[in-house]
Formats: structure tokens, C-alpha cells, sequence
């Protein structure tokens, strides 16, 4: 234990610094923003806001998600020979606990949370968290050490793991994002493939079917239809999983579309890899609610139903929301861009969407896609008019659903402000 620098300080950089704090680490923290510290300067923490100046002279840096590699501070640091990780590589290292690993471009919350639930459902204590909202290094010393921790990896985390090991990992899609931070595809792939880089042949390694993963699991599939010699889980005529045989019906689970099947078959195959019953599984899948802003059925005004899918931070994840509503919906979309095509989010508007709302950055950019697919829109600039908008115009049987397709950082503070605000608008015209 020496000296350590801690890059950015958001949720998971705050967590970082108070942990390596606590463990007698000698800790600078920086951030080029002007973030609350209060909890970390009583621990000692040397912090530093407004800067990206380099610091001289530390044995460690932990690189919050946020902060690209070739920011000042952590390539300094990497030339002087200093070791640069991320959080969940940091707590991984601390924690006895048994791991299990989530990414994908989409799913990967709802996946996180359901494989927790299944978890608890069969007696185990089990804890969601990771990119999902609780830094991993808060568990550390915190938690049963006996508990299943599930946690959700984003590319920017698992691009700075190097022995993070669980015991099951799960890769449940790969499509283009984040492109603006990574580059390339390939590098994107690469990042999300990290998570199996240290598995052994007794670990479970979930991927989509002829992706080759790295490590010493082989790579089981779900699928959509019947069972292949990969096969982990499969939906023929229900949900099935190796082992166990047929679980349940697809009338029986709680969530909603088609990409939900795919999270809920990766989960039932970490349960059932865990120890759970079929009945178990069953019973978990059943009673699961959803996930706050994914696919989140505000409630009805007026006939008609409002949806929260603020999570929905890419095209394909807008995509999927409207497979799940695909006729009569008031789309609200729009934000900050990731470098992607809208090309494929107006092709599936074509079909299921009524008129399109749009906000943000991208506005003009989505409206030119929605125009050249004959997509009825309007640019409305800020969230507070579309969702007026779309409330004036929403007949009875219509949905009004927010998925942006896009980032919210142009207007907001992350995807839960944007779906809180939709919510209280919504609220706010007697959504109940």
C-alpha cells in the first residue's frame, strides 16, 4: 500500500478513493469538474477539482468509467509506470464474494437485477450492482462475504479489468455504441469481451451464438427457438435450461418483448448454474416488476398508456422498446448522439409509431432518418414540449413512449433525471 491517484469522481470514483482510503492508502483524487467531496475529505483524501493536471509520484491509479485513457492524469501516470485500473477491478480484488458478470449493449441492467432476484428467490443473498447505480467498491467489508454479488459491467469498466474473475459471465448482445469513446466496433467488442479474459473451464460463459470468447470457459448460447449443442437456456414453446428441462411459459413471465426473453433466459442459466429449482426460477421470473425506466408502465390517462424506456440510450435499444408496443405509439426521442446510424430506429418507427417527438442534439439529424423512412415528426427541442405534444395528440389504445435512442447528457444528468422528469410530466397531466 502506497500512494494512489483516483481519476473522476462520480459514484464509482467516490467509492474508490474512500475504499483505498480506509484500506491506509495514501490517496489523491481529481476531477475536472467542481463535484461534492464532503464524504471523502474527512478520510483524508487529497482532492483536487477544476484540474486534469498530472500527479507525479503514485503506484496506483483508478480510472473512473467516464474518463477516456488518454486523459492527462492517467497517461502520465501509465508512463511513469504506474498500474491503471477501474473500480470493479479495485473491488474485485478485496472481495471473497462469489461474482457474477453482466454486459451487453443492451439488457444488461435488467438482466443484472433479474439474475439477482432469481438469486434471492432460491435462498441465496445476492446484491445487484456495478454500473447499474452501486459501486462495487462499497460492498467491500460491507456485505456477507457468502452473498452473490451481480454485477453490471459497461465497456468503460471492463476496458481497465485485468483479474477480475467471476464465476459466470454473460455477454448478451453486441451492437454498435459508445463509438465516440471507443473508435471502433472492434475495439467495443474487444472492451465487452474482457469479462470472460480469466474464466476457468468450471465457469459459466454466456455469449451470442458464434462469438468466439476469450478465457477458459467454453461459450454456451441462449436461444430463440429450439435447443442447439451450445445451448444453455431456449424458448421453444417456453423457457427451457439445460438441466432442468422446461421451466415455465413465456405467459408467465413478468416482462415485456421479445429482448426480454433473451435477459430472462441468460439469468434462469446463472440461477439454475447457482443451484436454483425450475420451480424457483419460475416463481422468480413471475414476480419480477422491471427495472425503474426500462420499459416502466407509468400508468393510463385519458385510454391511453405511457411508458418510461429513458434507458433506451441507443437506437437498438429503441428498437427493442418498440417491439414491444408496435402499433399506435407518440414517440419521444432524441438527445446526445453516440455516433450511430438512426437509419435502423426509423425503419422500426415506420410501422409502429404514429407521430415522433424529438429533443436534443440530435433533432435535426434523427428528423432527416425519420423523414427519409416517412415517419410523421416534429422537432420539439426540450422534453417538456414533446411530452405536451404527444399528450394533445395520443388517442385512446395509443402509447406515448420515451426512448430517446440517444444519451441525455446534452439536457440532463444521466438517464434516471430525464425518466424522472418524464415522469413527474406525466404525473403532472394525471398519468396514474
Amino acid at each position: 500500500m502506497s500512494r494512489a491517484l483516483v481519476v473522476g469522481l462520480g459514484r464509482s470514483g467516490r467509492g474508490a478513493a474512500a475504499l483505498l482510503a480506509r484500506r491506509g492508502w495514501e490517496v489523491v483524487a481529481v476531477d475536472s469538474g467542481t463535484p461534492s467531496v464532503d464524504d471523502l475529505t474527512p478520510l483524508g483524501v487529497d482532492v483536487r477539482t477544476g484540474t486534469t493536471a498530472p500527479v507525479p509520484d503514485v503506484d496506483l491509479v483508478v480510472k473512473s468509467p467516464g474518463v477516456p485513457g488518454d486523459a492527462p492524469p492517467v497517461a502520465a501516470a501509465r508512463a511513469a509506470g504506474a498500474e491503471v485500473v477501474g473500480e470493479v477491478e479495485l473491488a474485485a480484488r478485496m472481495l471473497p464474494n462469489p461474482l457474477v458478470g453482466i454486459t451487453g449493449t443492451n439488457g444488461k441492467t435488467t438482466t443484472t437485477e433479474l439474475t439477482a432476484h432469481l438469486l434471492r428467490v432460491t435462498g441465496l443473498k445476492a446484491v445487484a450492482c456495478g454500473n447499474q447505480g452501486l459501486p462495487v467498491t462499497g460492498l467491500v467489508d460491507a456485505v456477507d462475504p457468502a452473498a452473490w454479488l451481480v454485477i453490471e459491467c459497461s465497456s468503460f469498466q471492463l476496458e481497465d479489468t485485468r483479474t477480475f474473475h467471476p464465476r459466470a459471465a454473460v455477454l448478451l448482445n453486441v451492437t454498435p455504441d459508445h463509438l465516440d469513446r471507443h473508435g471502433t466496433m472492434e475495439a467495443y467488442t474487444a472492451a465487452k469481451l474482457r469479462l470472460f479474459a480469466n474464466l476457468a473451464p468450471g465457469d459459466l460463459a454466456v455469449a451470442p451464438a458464434g462469438m468466439a470468447v476469450p478465457g477458459g470457459a467454453p461459450a454456451r448460447t441462449v436461444d430463440e427457438g429450439a435447443r442447439t449443442p451450445t445451448s444453455v437456456a431456449w424458448s421453444q414453446g417456453g423457457l427451457h435450461v439445460d438441466g432442468l428441462g422446461r421451466v415455465c411459459t413465456w405467459e408467465d413471465v413478468a416482462l415485456r418483448g421479445r429482448h426480454n426473453r433473451q435477459n430472462a433466459m441468460a439469468a434462469a442459466a446463472v440461477a439454475a448454474a447457482a443451484g436454483a429449482s425450475a420451480a424457483q426460477i419460475a416463481w422468480g421470473l413471475e414476480g419480477f416488476p422491471g427495472v425503474a425506466h426500462r420499459l416502466e408502465r407509468l400508468g393510463v390517462r385519458d385510454g391511453v398508456t405511457w411508458v418510461n424506456d429513458s434507458k433506451a440510450t441507443n437506437p437498438d435499444a429503441a428498437v427493442a422498446a418498440l417491439d414491444a408496443y408496435p402499433a399506435g405509439v407518440h414517440l419521444i426521442a432524441g438527445g446526445r448522439g453516440k455516433g450511430t446510424s438512426f437509419a435502423p430506429l426509423a425503419e422500426a418507427a415506420r410501422p409502429a409509431v404514429v407521430r415522433a417527438y424529438l429533443i436534443g442534439e440530435t433533432a435535426e439529424e434523427m428528423g432527416e432518418a425519420m423523414r427519409a423512412a416517412g415517419v410523421p415528426h416534429a422537432r420539439c427541442g426540450d422534453l417538456e414540449a414533446a411530452v405536451g405534444a404527444a399528450a394533445e395528440a395520443a388517442r385512446p389504445g395509443e402509447v406515448v413512449l420515451l426512448a430517446p435512442g440517444c444519451a441525455s447528457f446534452d439536457q440532463f444528468n444521466g438517464f434516471e433525471a430525464r425518466g424522472d422528469a418524464f415522469r413527474a410530466l406525466a404525473r403532472d397531466l394525471g398519468v396514474r
